[in-house]
This record gives C-alpha cells, sequence and structure tokens, in this order.
C-alpha cells in the first residue's frame, strides 16, 4: 500500500476579514445597545466604603487591576466565574478555556499539561503556556493540567499586558483567581460524582472561621478512572488550603498552598493517513502500555499582604515559589517521513522510544501600590510595581530513532507496530541515548507604572510602560566543558498608551496601543541564547452594559504582530533560529449574564486570522512557511452559546441548561495541507435541590457523539476529542 502526503499549499487569503465580520458585528452591538435604556455602571472591581473608618479589608485586590470598574479599562477582558464551572461540571483548566471563543486548544500531549493560544498565539509549543495564578507568573513548570477544585473564577485578560505584567503573549494572559479564606465566615461543599468509563471523582472545600480574625480554608480532590482512549487511565489528586489573617482592619495575609499529582499513559493520539480521520478507531492507543504513567507533580507557596492606607490608596506585597516535575517513558510516532515506515506500508507505524525528566522552579516576589490623587482639575488613578522573576528549567531527554526507511531496516530495528491490529510488547524496549541535557535559567527584574487620567466625565486616558532586565543562562552539559555554559542579558522597555470614552450609560468606548516581549528558551547551534519575541499590539472595541448590569459584553476588533519567532535553521539541521515574523488579527464579541425569568445566558464569538509574515522553515520537520500561511491549531471562527433557566420544582430549587461550542477547522500540521475539520458539540446540564442543602446534579457532554479532533501536532499526532459522557453527582453543602 502506497501513502502519499502533501506538504503544503498556499493558505487562502482574508484580506477582505475586516469589512465582513464588522458588517455581521455592529448590528449586534446596536441591537444590544438599544435594550438597555435603563442600564447602569457595572460593579466595580474593588470598592471600600466613604470614609477612613469604614475600611475593612476582608479581601484580596487583585494584582495589575486597579480601583477600576471594567468599562473604563481599554482592555477587552471576560470571566469565566465558578457558577459556569460548576453548572458545567468543568474540572480541568483547558475545559474552562473553552468557554471563551478567543482561547484555542493547542497540544497537551495528553492532558499533561495546559497549552493554549489567545488571539491566535501560543508561545513554545514544547512547553506549558504560561498564565498567572492571582496575579504572579505562574503555570510554566510540568505540574500535569490544572484542576479547577480551587478555582474561584478564570480572566480571560486580552491584549498586550506587557507593561504591567511584563514578558507574555500579545494575545494575551490568562489569570487564575484562586478560592481563598474567607475571613470570619463558616461555610463548605462536598461532592460525589461517577461517570462514563468508570470515572469517579470526590472533592471538598471548607471555610472554617477558627477566630474573628483568622481563617482556615482546606481543599482537597481525587479523581481516579479510565478513558475513551484503550489502556489510557488517569489518576489525579491533589490539596489545596489557604489561611487568611486579619491585622486590624487595614491589614490582610494570606497564604495560599498548592500540592498536586497526576498518574497518566503519555498518549500522542492517533494517525490520520491521506485526510482519512478513520485511519484508525478514535480509541487506539499506538504507544506501549507497558511503558507505565508519566507522573507530574506540583508542589506551591503563594504568600501576600493587602494593607489599605485610606479609601485612596493601597499596597499589596507578595512572594510565590512553585517547584514542578514530569518523568516518564512513552513510545511515539515517528514523524520524520523519510524514518516512517507507515508511508510505504501502510499498517506500520514506525515509532520513537522517549524518556523524559523535567523539573523546574520558579520564584516570584511583587509589589505594588494602588492609589489616586489631583493635579489641578485632572483626577490620577495610579498602579506602581516591581517584580522580581527567577525560572530554573533542567531538562533531561533521552530517545531511540527508527533508521532511514531507505536502509530496510526490520520491524523491531523500527520498534514497528501494526495500527490495524497491535500486539503490544512485542519487541524488547529499545536502549536511549541522551539527546537533550540542559540547564536553562531565567532572571528578571522589573519596574512599571501606569496612570489613567480623567481628562471629563466622559474621557480618560491610560498611560504607563514596564523596564524590565532580562538575564538568560544555558548550560549545555552535551558541550564540551569551553563552551557549556553561555548567558545573556537584556532590557526592554514596553510602552501601553489606552484611551476611554463613555458614550452613554450604556456603552463605552475604548482603544488601545501595546508592545511587549517573550524570551525565547534555548540556544542555537553554537550555544548562543535566542532573541527574544517582541510584539505590537493594537485594538480598539466598545463595553456593554445593560439591564442595570446584570448583562455586560464587549466587541472588540483587534491586530497583533511579532517577529523573532523561532524557526529552523537551514544550514544546521536540527537547531533553530529567531527569524520567523506572524501575525494576528481578529473580531470577538462577549456578553453574559442574567436575562429576566431568571435565565442565565453567555455568548463568546471569535473571527481570528493568525498567519505567518515570512519566508522559513519550520523548526519541527523542516517544511517552507510561506507568508499567508495559518497557524497551527488556530480555528478561523469559534462559537460558545449557553442558556440555563433556574426555577423551582416541587418546592425545590433546579436548573436545566444547554450549551453549544463550534469550533472551525484548523492547520493540523506547519507548513503542510493537513487540516483538522470544524466541528460542533452540545452539551446539557441540571441540578435539583433533593432536600435542604443536598443537589443532584447531572451533565451530559457531546451529546450526539460527534467525533471530532481536540488539537494536532502532525498528521501521526492527532488527538482525538471524547465522545458523549454521562456524569451523575451530589453535592452537599453547610
Amino acid at each position: 500500500m502506497s501513502i502519499t502526503t502533501t506538504p503544503r499549499k498556499r493558505a487562502a487569503s482574508s484580506c477582505a476579514w475586516g469589512l465582513r465580520h464588522l458588517t455581521v458585528a455592529t448590528p449586534l452591538a446596536a441591537l444590544l445597545a438599544a435594550a438597555s435604556a435603563q442600564a447602569q455602571s457595572g460593579d466595580a472591581l474593588h470598592h471600600l466604603p466613604d470614609g477612613q473608618g469604614a475600611i475593612t479589608v476582608t479581601g484580596v485586590r487583585q494584582a495589575y487591576r486597579g480601583d477600576f470598574q471594567l468599562r473604563e479599562i481599554p482592555q477587552a477582558i471576560t470571566q469565566i466565574d465558578g457558577e459556569t464551572l460548576q453548572q458545567n461540571n468543568i474540572v480541568r483548566l483547558t475545559d474552562a478555556l473553552d468557554m471563551n471563543a478567543s482561547v484555542a486548544r493547542q497540544n497537551t500531549l495528553g492532558g499533561l499539561w495546559d497549552a493554549f493560544a489567545v488571539r491566535g498565539f501560543a508561545g513554545d509549543e514544547n512547553l506549558p503556556s504560561g498564565y498567572l495564578v492571582n496575579g504572579f507568573n505562574a503555570g510554566r513548570g510540568f505540574a500535569g493540567q490544572r484542576d479547577v477544585a480551587g478555582i474561584d473564577r478564570i480572566e480571560v485578560l486580552k491584549g498586550p499586558a506587557a507593561a504591567l505584567i511584563g514578558r507574555g503573549e500579545p494575545g494575551g494572559t490568562i489569570n487564575i483567581v484562586t478560592k481563598q479564606a474567607e475571613i470570619g465566615r463558616s461555610f463548605g461543599t462536598g461532592s460525589l460524582q461517577y461517570g462514563s468509563y468508570d470515572r469517579f471523582r470526590a472533592d471538598a472545600d471548607a471555610n472554617l472561621a477558627l477566630t474573628s480574625g483568622l481563617t482556615a480554608r482546606l481543599i482537597g480532590y481525587y479523581e481516579n478512572g479510565d478513558t475513551f482512549r484503550d489502556y489510557v487511565s488517569q489518576k489525579r489528586w491533589g490539596l489545596l488550603p489557604s489561611v487568611g489573617l486579619t491585622l486590624g482592619n487595614r491589614t490582610r495575609l494570606t497564604y495560599d498552598f498548592e500540592w498536586t499529582r497526576v498518574e497518566v499513559p503519555f498518549d500522542r493520539g492517533i494517525v490520520v493517513l491521506n485526510g482519512d480521520f478513520d485511519t484508525v478507531p478514535r480509541s487506539r492507543f499506538l504507544g506501549e502500555p507497558g511503558d507505565g504513567d508519566t507522573v507530574a507533580r506540583a508542589t506551591g507557596h503563594q504568600f501576600r499582604l493587602d494593607h489599605q492606607f485610606s479609601d485612596d490608596w493601597s499596597l499589596q506585597v507578595g512572594a510565590s515559589h512553585r517547584d514542578t516535575k514530569l518523568t516518564g517513558s512513552s513510545s511515539d510516532a515517528e514523524q520524520a517521513r523519510a524514518r516512517q515506515k507507515l508511508y510505504v506500508v501502510g499498517h506500520s507505524l514506525s515509532r520513537q522510544r522517549r524518556s523524559r525528566r523535567y523539573d523546574a522552579e520558579h520564584n516570584v516576589l511583587r509589589a505594588e501600590l494602588a492609589g489616586a490623587f489631583e493635579t489641578a482639575s485632572l483626577r490620577h488613578r495610579v498602579l506602581i510595581g516591581g517584580d522580581f522573576d527567577h525560572f530554573r528549567y533542567d531538562n533531561f531527554f533521552t530517545r531511540y530513532r527508527p533508521p532511514a526507511v531507505s536502509t530496510n531496516p526490520d520491524d523491531q530495528a523500527g520498534y514497528v507496530i501494526d495500527i490495524d491490529n497491535p500486539v503490544y510488547g512485542r519487541y524488547p524496549l529499545p536502549a536511549t541515548a541522551v539527546l537533550t541535557n540542559r540547564l536553562d535559567t531565567q532572571r528578571s527584574f522589573g519596574f512599571y507604572v501606569q496612570d489613567q487620567i480623567e481628562l471629563t466625565d466622559r474621557l480618560q486616558i491610560r498611560l504607563g510602560g514596564r523596564y524590565d532586565n532580562l538575564t538568560l543562562k544555558v548550560d549545555n552539559r552535551l558541550l564540551a566543558p569551553a563552551i557549556r555554559h553561555n548567558s545573556r542579558t537584556y532590557e526592554r522597555f514596553s510602552p501601553q498608551a489606552g484611551i476611554v470614552y463613555d458614550l452613554n450609560a450604556a456603552i463605552s468606548l475604548y482603544a488601545a496601543y501595546g508592545e511587549g516581549y517573550r524570551a525565547n528558551i534555548g540556544a542555537d547551534f553554537l550555544n548562543n541564547i535566542f532573541d527574544p519575541e517582541t510584539s505590537e499590539s493594537i485594538e480598539a472595541g466598545a463595553k456593554l452594559t445593560m439591564l442595570g448590569g446584570a448583562l455586560t459584553g464587549t466587541l472588540s476588533v483587534y491586530q497583533l504582530s511579532k517577529k523573532n519567532v523561532l524557526a529552523s535553521d537551514n544550514d544546521n539541521p536540527g537547531f533553530s533560529v529567531a527569524i520567523g515574523k506572524a501575525r494576528s488579527r481578529g473580531v470577538e464579541l462577549d456578553l453574559n449574564g442574567h436575562l429576566p425569568g431568571d435565565i442565565d445566558v453567555l455568548l463568546s464569538y471569535a473571527y481570528t486570522d493568525a498567519q505567518a509574515r515570512s519566508t522559513v522553515n519550520d523548526p519541527n520537520f523542516g517544511f517552507q512557511i510561506l507568508p499567508g500561511d495559518r497557524l497551527i491549531n488556530i480555528p478561523d471562527h469559534v462559537l460558545n452559546l449557553q442558556a440555563a433557566k433556574h426555577f423551582s420544582l416541587a418546592g425545590r430549587a433546579a436548573q436545566l441548561g444547554a450549551g453549544m461550542n463550534y469550533v472551525g477547522k484548523r492547520l493540523g500540521e506547519t507548513g503542510t495541507d493537513f487540516t483538522l475539520p470544524s466541528h460542533t458539540l452540545f452539551r446539557l446540564f441540571g441540578s435539583v435541590d433533593v432536600m435542604e442543602n443536598v443537589e443532584l446534579f447531572g451533565t451530559v457532554s457531546n451529546l450526539f457523539d460527534a467525533t471530532w479532533y481536540a488539537s494536532s501536532y502532525s498528521s501521526v499526532w492527532v488527538q482525538p476529542g471524547t465522545p458523549r459522557t454521562v456524569t451523575l453527582g451530589v453535592r452537599a453543602r453547610f
């Protein structure tokens, strides 16, 4: 059987993106505005009663935010709240981010880390995506996919954030706000659930007021079960306690602890030949069950001090430390066509044997002063802060690769498995050789200032900037002592500017500009550390507030560009150079809140045109990338809809809801024509109080059992999506 492949063709032009999609979005915005005759401004993010004597600090102010209503911020911000997570029985961060159309799934390696793109840009595909936890840089280690047990809400901060946060992707940042100890209250919940594939989960959350000023919140979870993938089971558990202590009325101390563990086989998914997604069943495992689990561990500490000087001025000081480790072995499909027997004999899959030990340590110190003052007739609201960030990544990786097909190797040498009739353990495990033994270190400190000035009752401008000093070090232990060490220090200033205009009580208009950067981890053929990615962003939009603040929305248009993207070094195969360019532009609409009749609604739509803007070779397989080629795993259209009705059933509180998620087609392998098809998934959820403080709940995901594909790295590493899944559970409250 002969197998053919198509290396590439030019992506279709999308020059008319703006007019086409604004034509759709603008009437909708006008309709929403017309429905908001009685609209009022939304809730403030941080508010204190008038008068110093009324100040009582019981909560924790969010870093980088200041005292602003959402409509005053020249940036698109959406929130996935705890109620939405609970309604859909979402237990993974990856699944939670599906609720926002601006976030696209990337390759999660079978559930071993969180990987996503915001507005088309994903960062380093070989590392977990970075995110914030309570404003602290986190998520860059190897702790497995984050569980939502300890999450209060998820904030999708779209657009450039480097002026405050520092390095990161220009598309935006995810900020996870954890469940904090609530001072002076005692309450709790516990749940048990059972679902498809014998999945069992238990979790508990108890907030205990120990004294009037000391409260402990104890959170834990345990999950165990099979999956729809053959020979792939999973076990996850963790402890996520929080302690809050008030020192008088103005000061609060908060300590958060994290201890988690994930055990799951390393699963590369299925193979797709000649565009045939039925090449193998979506359940078929093409690794080796004898490889056992890959284990991801995390231990973290976070400490924050919040002090309120007055109604206008507050200080937050904090520190965090997180250790993560990922260890295990896997048998993965060989991707190089010259080494892959499958393209000659259509049922024999050549495989690699891999072993990993990834250790990461991340330390952060930060302080931020927020306040307000007046000069003449102008009111200023300022943020002044600084931080220190130290990230250490120890990468030990070994590999066996099958020989070139042209040498006519036997099946044992190719570490072959028959994709039609797999026989596991057929051959002895091949010996691996060390491919990577490197220690990468990033150390930075930065200072930032932001001033939002009220020029009139309706017009505000925001000016800000951040200075960063970043030192990168590499210790490549495979090189000779004289050349194994290298370091580089560079400085960067990231400016931002924005404007907000209150058109009326229902609509505020905004525009923003920002620059940013993200460090590229690693070094080139000569062990020289890569130049950082640099970016430039511009966006504009309208924020909508309706029904007395019960319903809010944002319509935005943006364009982002970046350079120094890693590409293949043509002169030194197997190495990379920072020479690539990329651009993303699009239109987004987010709407969520409550309608009359006790109905919760959520709508999130995104059109994304993300493409390469330079002629380079892809760093993985050497395929040529041309300007206009799409970026991998970025759909052109995404739409998420949800509605839930609250009602009374036999005198007991109940709810019933449904949702729909549409994801458009996506490029599945860089530099080729391989494309993942679009999919539409439907879900149902509901709950009822069967007695006081006891609730039964159930969910059905992928209601019509659609066949879909979550992400892809290449045509032989395709991650199939989960079939229809049913879950039933009971939740108790006290």
